[in-house]
C-alpha cells in the first residue's frame, strides 16, 4: 500500500510539473503564501486561467486555499513540497539532443 501511495504522490507532483502555469506558481509559493491577483500579475496570466491551475494543484494536493475573510490564500500544503522544489532546481540535466532531434521546434527539452 505504500508504494501505491508514494507512486500516487509522484504522478501527481509530476502532473502539476508538466506545465508551465503550475510549474510558476509552485515556485512562487515556495518562498511564501499568496493572493491570487498576486500570482496572476507575477506570472502574466489572467485570473481565470490561474483559478483553474489553482485548482488542479489543489486537487493534486500540492497547495491549500487559506480562507480570510471574503478572499483566499494559497499556499503550499506542506513545506517539504518547498524543499523538494528547491533540491529539484539544484539538479543539473544532461540532454542528449540526439535522442529529440525535435527539442527545438516542440520546446520539449
Amino acid at each position: 500500500m505504500e508504494a501505491r501511495q508514494h507512486r500516487d504522490a509522484l504522478t501527481r507532483f509530476g502532473h502539476a510539473l508538466s506545465d508551465q502555469t503550475r510549474t510558476q506558481i509552485l515556485l512562487r509559493l515556495r518562498t511564501g503564501p499568496a493572493y491570487p491577483a498576486e500570482l496572476a500579475a507575477a506570472i502574466g496570466v489572467s485570473r481565470q486561467i490561474l483559478s483553474n491551475h489553482l485548482a488542479c494543484l489543489r486537487g493534486c494536493g500540492l497547495v491549500v486555499a487559506v480562507p480570510e475573510g471574503r478572499r483566499n490564500r494559497y499556499e503550499l500544503a506542506d513545506p517539504r513540497i518547498g524543499h523538494a522544489l528547491d533540491d529539484l532546481l539544484g539538479l543539473v540535466l544532461a540532454v542528449d539532443p540526439a535522442c529529440c532531434p525535435t527539442a527545438d521546434a516542440e520546446g520539449c527539452c
